[in-house]
């Protein structure tokens, strides 16, 4: 009877856990669910989350997580240096917009125009330049501006190359997905997107509208994909580096 009793204890669903991964201690969130059937790993800026299925093995747990103990700590250490990188929303401060970087220029003048590209220098005027809020304020609601129109340039040249017609595309300020497609063809993007080089943002639009025709990640999408993006192998590795899932 005590056999079967333990036998039947549900593991938790969420964990805080701790491994050495590659001589590195490692936290990690272990997350288990009765609808997987795989073992899954993604890194963002909360760090290493692990998905599991319900009932799998600690061995079976732990042979993955050495198998990719090397990816595991090389891209926790890219993120911790992206995430020592805050903007001082100073003169001068650097800013990427479509895989190029401009030189932010605070200039004395009344607040009330937006942002204006000029050259390499990314210009705002402002009444009070040590203002960092409204200045983060000002520079976000132009990526966001700048976003929404050079989405819709590319939806606006892929969507006709690929027969199909999303209902609404809208800017989404996700922290773990570039993109995402509702079975209703509501497209969302992630404005920071912007910020990288066209291809990526071309591989990301390409990407989500294929799920318009198909609904998964098989072989089928992919070749819809592909039929569009014919790199999107290169282009799907490169993004991987800046930590986000498609």
């Amino acid at each position: 009877m005590f056999s079967k009793l333990r036998n039947s204890i549900t593991p938790p669903a969420v964990e805080q856990r701790i491994i050495q991964l590659a001589g590195t201690p490692v936290t990690y969130t272990l997350k288990r669910s009765s609808k997987r059937r795989s073992i899954g790993l993604r890194i963002d800026d909360r760090g290493l989350t692990v998905n599991m299925p319900l009932r799998a093995s600690e061995k079976w747990l732990n042979s993955v997580l050495n198998e990719k103990a090397d990816w595991v700590v090389e891209k926790l250490v890219n993120w911790e240096t992206k995430k020592s990188v805050v903007l001082q929303w100073l003169d001068g401060e650097k800013l990427a917009f479509r895989g190029d970087m401009f030189t932010l220029r605070l200039l004395p003048g009344l607040f009330n125009t937006p942002p204006q590209l000029h050259r390499e220098e990314l210009i705002l005027h402002l009444t009070d330049e040590t203002d960092k809020v409204k200045i983060e304020k000002a520079v976000t609601k132009w990526y966001r501006h700048e976003a929404e129109r050079v989405f819709q340039e590319c939806v606006a040249h892929y969507a006709p190359l690929m027969s199909v017609a999303p209902r609404q595309i809208k800017l989404s300020s996700a922290l773990t997905q570039w993109g995402s497609c509702t079975s209703k063809g509501v497209v969302r993007l992630n404005w920071q997107l912007v910020k990288m080089p066209l291809h990526l943002i071309d591989y990301v639009v390409v990407h989500e509208l294929a799920h318009l025709v198909e609904m998964n990640h098989s072989a089928a999408f992919w070749r819809v994909v592909e039929a569009a993006c014919p790199d999107y192998e290169k282009c799907r590795a490169e993004l991987r580096s800046y930590g986000i899932s498609e």
